[in-house]
Protein backbone atom coordinates (compact mmCIF):
# COMPACT_ATOMS: atom_id res chain seq x y z
CA UNK A 1 0.00 0.00 0.00
CA UNK A 2 1.08 3.65 -0.49
CA UNK A 3 0.62 5.83 2.16
CA UNK A 4 0.96 9.70 2.03
CA UNK A 5 1.73 11.75 5.92
CA UNK A 6 0.46 15.25 5.63
CA UNK A 7 2.96 16.91 7.98
CA UNK A 8 6.21 16.43 9.99
CA UNK A 9 5.85 17.32 13.18
CA UNK A 10 5.78 15.00 16.27
CA UNK A 11 3.01 12.93 15.28
CA UNK A 12 3.85 12.92 11.57
CA UNK A 13 7.39 11.73 12.84
CA UNK A 14 5.70 9.31 14.81
CA UNK A 15 3.31 7.83 12.48
CA UNK A 16 5.78 7.75 9.65
CA UNK A 17 7.92 5.69 12.38
CA UNK A 18 5.41 3.48 13.09
CA UNK A 19 4.74 2.63 9.33
CA UNK A 20 8.08 1.60 8.70
CA UNK A 21 8.24 -0.86 11.68
CA UNK A 22 4.99 -2.17 10.53
CA UNK A 23 6.75 -3.30 7.19
CA UNK A 24 5.02 -0.43 5.10
CA UNK A 25 7.99 1.45 3.05
CA UNK A 26 6.04 3.65 0.01
CA UNK A 27 5.55 6.70 2.03
CA UNK A 28 4.97 10.15 -0.09
CA UNK A 29 5.58 12.91 2.71
CA UNK A 30 3.54 16.11 2.00
CA UNK A 31 5.13 19.22 3.89
CA UNK A 32 5.32 22.92 4.08
CA UNK A 33 8.79 23.34 5.29
CA UNK A 34 7.47 24.61 8.79
CA UNK A 35 8.59 21.49 11.01
CA UNK A 36 10.85 22.05 13.42
CA UNK A 37 12.10 18.58 13.43
CA UNK A 38 15.24 17.55 11.81
CA UNK A 39 14.67 15.51 8.50
CA UNK A 40 17.78 13.12 7.41
CA UNK A 41 15.56 10.08 8.64
CA UNK A 42 13.55 11.51 5.17
CA UNK A 43 16.52 10.49 2.65
CA UNK A 44 14.96 8.24 0.07
CA UNK A 45 11.07 9.45 0.21
CA UNK A 46 9.51 11.18 -2.14
CA UNK A 47 8.79 14.64 -0.55
CA UNK A 48 5.94 16.93 -2.46
CA UNK A 49 5.51 20.68 -1.04
CA UNK A 50 2.55 20.84 -2.88
CA UNK A 51 -0.26 18.79 -2.25
CA UNK A 52 -2.18 18.23 -5.59
CA UNK A 53 1.14 16.77 -6.50
CA UNK A 54 1.19 14.83 -3.93
CA UNK A 55 -2.14 13.07 -4.12
CA UNK A 56 -1.00 12.26 -7.97
CA UNK A 57 1.01 9.68 -6.47
CA UNK A 58 -2.00 8.02 -6.23
CA UNK A 59 -1.75 6.91 -2.43
CA UNK A 60 -4.39 4.17 -0.99
CA UNK A 61 -4.37 6.18 2.13
CA UNK A 62 -3.43 9.56 3.98
CA UNK A 63 -2.53 10.50 7.52
CA UNK A 64 -3.38 14.12 8.24
CA UNK A 65 -0.86 15.37 10.90
CA UNK A 66 -0.80 19.11 10.04
CA UNK A 67 -2.14 22.09 12.61
CA UNK A 68 -5.62 21.57 13.64
CA UNK A 69 -6.98 24.22 11.76
CA UNK A 70 -5.54 22.70 8.39
CA UNK A 71 -7.20 19.44 8.84
CA UNK A 72 -10.00 20.18 5.89
CA UNK A 73 -7.58 21.70 3.11
CA UNK A 74 -5.81 18.20 3.17
CA UNK A 75 -8.87 16.09 4.52
CA UNK A 76 -11.77 17.37 1.65
CA UNK A 77 -9.34 16.74 -1.54
CA UNK A 78 -7.60 13.12 0.02
CA UNK A 79 -11.16 11.69 0.25
CA UNK A 80 -12.57 13.17 -2.81
CA UNK A 81 -9.51 11.25 -4.72
CA UNK A 82 -11.01 7.75 -2.87
CA UNK A 83 -7.94 7.99 -0.60
CA UNK A 84 -8.69 6.65 2.80
CA UNK A 85 -7.72 8.85 5.52
CA UNK A 86 -6.36 8.55 9.40
CA UNK A 87 -7.55 12.03 10.96
CA UNK A 88 -5.53 13.52 14.01
CA UNK A 89 -7.84 14.31 16.47
CA UNK A 90 -9.44 16.72 16.77
CA UNK A 91 -11.38 16.86 13.30
CA UNK A 92 -10.75 20.39 12.32
CA UNK A 93 -10.85 23.24 14.62
CA UNK A 94 -14.73 24.05 13.47
CA UNK A 95 -17.45 22.43 12.04
CA UNK A 96 -17.91 24.47 8.66
CA UNK A 97 -16.46 21.92 6.27
CA UNK A 98 -17.44 18.49 7.88
CA UNK A 99 -20.47 18.42 5.30
CA UNK A 100 -18.15 18.98 1.93
CA UNK A 101 -15.72 16.37 3.84
CA UNK A 102 -18.74 13.80 4.33
CA UNK A 103 -19.92 14.16 1.07
CA UNK A 104 -16.54 13.29 -0.43
CA UNK A 105 -16.24 10.33 1.32
CA UNK A 106 -19.92 9.31 0.07
CA UNK A 107 -19.32 9.86 -3.32
CA UNK A 108 -16.16 8.35 -3.07
CA UNK A 109 -16.69 5.21 -0.72
CA UNK A 110 -13.25 6.03 1.05
CA UNK A 111 -13.64 5.14 4.89
CA UNK A 112 -11.90 7.68 7.91
CA UNK A 113 -10.56 7.10 11.20
CA UNK A 114 -10.45 9.78 14.03
CA UNK A 115 -7.28 9.76 15.62
CA UNK A 116 -8.33 9.28 19.35
CA UNK A 117 -5.62 6.50 20.17
CA UNK A 118 -6.79 6.23 23.83
CA UNK A 119 -9.69 3.75 22.68
CA UNK A 120 -6.56 1.60 22.17
CA UNK A 121 -5.64 1.74 25.71
CA UNK A 122 -6.05 -1.77 27.43
CA UNK A 123 -7.02 -0.52 30.28
CA UNK A 124 -9.77 1.86 29.47
CA UNK A 125 -10.55 -1.10 27.09
CA UNK A 126 -11.13 -2.90 30.34
CA UNK A 127 -12.78 0.26 31.64
CA UNK A 128 -15.01 -0.21 28.64
CA UNK A 129 -15.85 -4.25 29.14
CA UNK A 130 -16.71 -3.60 32.72
CA UNK A 131 -19.53 -0.28 31.89
CA UNK A 132 -20.78 -2.56 29.16
CA UNK A 133 -21.27 -4.99 31.37
CA UNK A 134 -22.65 -3.33 34.14
CA UNK A 135 -19.93 -4.11 36.49
CA UNK A 136 -20.16 -0.82 39.00
CA UNK A 137 -24.24 -0.50 38.65
CA UNK A 138 -25.35 2.85 37.37
CA UNK A 139 -22.91 5.66 36.44
CA UNK A 140 -23.37 8.05 38.95
CA UNK A 141 -20.51 10.62 38.21
CA UNK A 142 -17.40 10.40 36.19
CA UNK A 143 -14.26 13.06 36.82
CA UNK A 144 -11.49 12.77 34.60
CA UNK A 145 -7.62 15.07 34.72
CA UNK A 146 -5.32 15.48 32.14
CA UNK A 147 -2.64 18.37 33.11
CA UNK A 148 0.80 18.73 31.54
CA UNK A 149 3.28 21.07 30.92
CA UNK A 150 2.94 22.22 27.56
CA UNK A 151 6.70 23.59 27.32
CA UNK A 152 7.76 20.00 28.20
CA UNK A 153 6.27 18.83 25.44
CA UNK A 154 8.38 19.59 22.20
CA UNK A 155 11.61 21.09 23.83
CA UNK A 156 13.65 21.92 20.91
CA UNK A 157 11.58 24.68 19.67
CA UNK A 158 9.64 27.60 20.96
CA UNK A 159 6.25 26.17 22.89
CA UNK A 160 4.36 29.26 22.01
CA UNK A 161 4.98 28.96 18.42
CA UNK A 162 3.32 25.47 18.31
CA UNK A 163 0.18 24.54 16.96
CA UNK A 164 -0.84 23.92 20.88
CA UNK A 165 -0.62 27.56 21.92
CA UNK A 166 -1.87 29.36 18.22
CA UNK A 167 -5.29 30.45 18.13
CA UNK A 168 -4.40 30.58 13.72
CA UNK A 169 -3.86 27.14 14.17
CA UNK A 170 -6.39 25.52 15.77
CA UNK A 171 -4.55 25.39 19.48
CA UNK A 172 -6.04 25.52 22.72
CA UNK A 173 -6.12 23.15 25.58
CA UNK A 174 -9.65 21.89 24.52
CA UNK A 175 -9.26 20.75 21.32
CA UNK A 176 -5.25 19.91 22.42
CA UNK A 177 -6.46 17.32 24.79
CA UNK A 178 -9.53 16.37 23.57
CA UNK A 179 -8.80 12.87 24.65
CA UNK A 180 -10.97 12.71 27.81
CA UNK A 181 -14.26 14.08 25.57
CA UNK A 182 -13.94 11.23 23.36
CA UNK A 183 -13.34 8.64 25.63
CA UNK A 184 -15.87 9.55 27.75
CA UNK A 185 -18.89 9.82 25.02
CA UNK A 186 -17.29 6.34 24.34
CA UNK A 187 -17.97 4.78 27.29
CA UNK A 188 -21.13 6.92 28.50
CA UNK A 189 -22.53 7.98 25.62
CA UNK A 190 -23.79 11.25 24.30
CA UNK A 191 -23.67 14.23 26.20
CA UNK A 192 -24.30 17.98 26.56
CA UNK A 193 -22.06 20.71 28.43
CA UNK A 194 -23.96 22.15 31.48
CA UNK A 195 -21.16 24.77 32.07
CA UNK A 196 -17.51 25.28 31.35
CA UNK A 197 -14.76 28.07 32.28
CA UNK A 198 -11.59 28.78 30.56
CA UNK A 199 -8.53 30.46 31.37
CA UNK A 200 -4.59 31.40 29.84
CA UNK A 201 -3.41 32.95 33.61
CA UNK A 202 -0.57 29.97 33.55
CA UNK A 203 1.28 30.41 30.14
CA UNK A 204 -0.29 33.98 29.21
CA UNK A 205 -0.95 32.24 25.69
CA UNK A 206 -3.51 34.15 22.95
CA UNK A 207 -5.47 30.39 23.69
CA UNK A 208 -6.52 28.57 26.75
CA UNK A 209 -3.95 26.95 29.01
CA UNK A 210 -6.80 25.39 31.56
CA UNK A 211 -10.52 24.46 31.57
CA UNK A 212 -13.15 22.70 33.26
CA UNK A 213 -16.17 21.37 31.92
CA UNK A 214 -19.54 19.76 33.74
CA UNK A 215 -21.27 17.33 31.56
CA UNK A 216 -24.37 15.98 31.67
CA UNK A 217 -25.25 12.68 29.68
CA UNK A 218 -28.40 11.87 28.44
CA UNK A 219 -28.10 8.59 30.59
CA UNK A 220 -28.30 10.80 33.76
CA UNK A 221 -24.55 10.93 34.32
CA UNK A 222 -22.93 13.77 35.64
CA UNK A 223 -19.32 14.25 34.65
CA UNK A 224 -16.48 16.69 35.14
CA UNK A 225 -13.35 17.25 32.94
CA UNK A 226 -10.78 18.93 33.79
CA UNK A 227 -7.52 19.88 31.18
CA UNK A 228 -4.88 22.00 31.59
CA UNK A 229 -1.24 22.90 29.90
CA UNK A 230 0.40 24.19 33.57
CA UNK A 231 0.22 20.87 36.05
CA UNK A 232 4.01 19.69 37.24
CA UNK A 233 4.19 17.11 37.66
CA UNK A 234 2.02 15.49 34.54
CA UNK A 235 -1.21 13.66 35.66
CA UNK A 236 -4.05 11.72 33.72
CA UNK A 237 -6.70 9.62 35.34
CA UNK A 238 -10.52 8.77 35.28
CA UNK A 239 -13.10 7.77 37.91
CA UNK A 240 -16.27 6.60 37.38
CA UNK A 241 -18.62 6.12 40.42
CA UNK A 242 -21.38 3.38 39.94
CA UNK A 243 -24.07 3.09 41.99
CA UNK A 244 -22.41 -0.33 42.92
CA UNK A 245 -19.08 0.12 42.89
CA UNK A 246 -16.18 2.31 41.37
CA UNK A 247 -13.40 2.38 39.12
CA UNK A 248 -10.19 4.27 38.26
CA UNK A 249 -7.86 4.12 35.59
CA UNK A 250 -4.32 6.02 35.67
CA UNK A 251 -2.24 6.38 32.72
CA UNK A 252 0.95 7.35 34.27
CA UNK A 253 0.91 4.68 37.03
CA UNK A 254 -0.84 2.05 34.89
CA UNK A 255 -3.34 1.10 37.38
CA UNK A 256 -6.76 0.09 36.38
CA UNK A 257 -9.02 -1.13 39.17
CA UNK A 258 -12.58 -1.75 40.05
CA UNK A 259 -13.68 -1.87 43.83
CA UNK A 260 -16.47 -4.44 44.52
CA UNK A 261 -18.61 -3.42 47.78
CA UNK A 262 -19.18 -7.57 47.85
CA UNK A 263 -16.31 -8.45 50.01
CA UNK A 264 -14.68 -4.88 50.48
CA UNK A 265 -12.26 -5.56 47.86
CA UNK A 266 -10.69 -4.44 44.40
CA UNK A 267 -10.11 -5.92 41.00
CA UNK A 268 -6.85 -4.76 39.49
CA UNK A 269 -6.45 -5.28 35.57
CA UNK A 270 -2.66 -5.57 34.42
CA UNK A 271 -1.09 -3.50 31.27
CA UNK A 272 0.85 -5.83 29.34
CA UNK A 273 4.59 -6.41 30.18
CA UNK A 274 6.67 -3.52 28.15
CA UNK A 275 3.63 -1.17 27.69
CA UNK A 276 4.76 1.97 26.71
CA UNK A 277 2.90 4.92 24.71
CA UNK A 278 3.84 3.98 21.62
CA UNK A 279 1.51 0.91 21.99
CA UNK A 280 -1.47 2.90 21.53
CA UNK A 281 -0.29 4.85 18.11
CA UNK A 282 0.89 1.09 17.30
CA UNK A 283 -2.41 -0.73 17.61
CA UNK A 284 -3.97 2.30 15.93
CA UNK A 285 -2.11 2.34 12.86
CA UNK A 286 -2.54 -1.84 12.98
CA UNK A 287 -6.32 -1.12 13.22
CA UNK A 288 -6.10 1.44 10.30
CA UNK A 289 -3.87 -0.61 8.08
CA UNK A 290 -6.58 -3.03 8.35
CA UNK A 291 -9.58 -0.02 7.79
CA UNK A 292 -7.29 0.69 4.37
CA UNK A 293 -7.52 -3.33 3.20
CA UNK A 294 -11.19 -3.05 3.90
CA UNK A 295 -10.52 -5.71 6.80
CA UNK A 296 -12.06 -3.55 9.02
CA UNK A 297 -14.41 -0.19 10.32
CA UNK A 298 -12.93 2.27 11.99
CA UNK A 299 -12.87 2.28 15.39
CA UNK A 300 -14.07 6.58 15.66
CA UNK A 301 -15.95 7.65 12.38
CA UNK A 302 -16.26 10.87 11.32
CA UNK A 303 -19.29 11.05 13.13
CA UNK A 304 -18.17 10.10 16.63
CA UNK A 305 -15.24 13.08 15.58
CA UNK A 306 -18.22 15.46 15.30
CA UNK A 307 -19.79 14.69 18.28
CA UNK A 308 -16.45 15.78 20.10
CA UNK A 309 -16.02 18.51 18.13
CA UNK A 310 -19.66 19.56 19.04
CA UNK A 311 -19.01 18.98 23.02
CA UNK A 312 -15.79 21.13 21.83
CA UNK A 313 -17.61 24.38 20.28
CA UNK A 314 -20.24 24.17 23.31
CA UNK A 315 -17.66 24.34 25.83
CA UNK A 316 -15.81 27.55 24.06
CA UNK A 317 -19.67 28.62 24.19
CA UNK A 318 -20.39 28.16 27.45
CA UNK A 319 -16.76 29.64 28.49
CA UNK A 320 -17.75 32.84 26.61
CA UNK A 321 -20.89 33.29 28.16
CA UNK A 322 -19.76 32.43 32.09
Amino acid sequence: MKFLIAGFGSIGRRHFQNLLALGEKDIILYRTGKSTLPDEELDGFTIETDFETALANRPDAVIIANPTAMHMDVAVPAAAAGCHILVEKPVSHDLVRVGELQAALDRSGARLLVGFMFRFHPGLQQVKAWMDAGAVGAPLSVRAHWGEYLPDWHPWEDYRKGYAARADLGGGVVRTLSHPLDYLLWLLGDAEVAAAATSNLGLNLEVEDCADILLRFKRGTLGSVHLDYVQRPPAHSLEITGSEGLIRWDFLTGATMRYVPEGDHWEKFDLPVGFDRNELFLAQMRHFLAVVRGEADPICTLAEGVRVQTLIEAVYAAAEGA
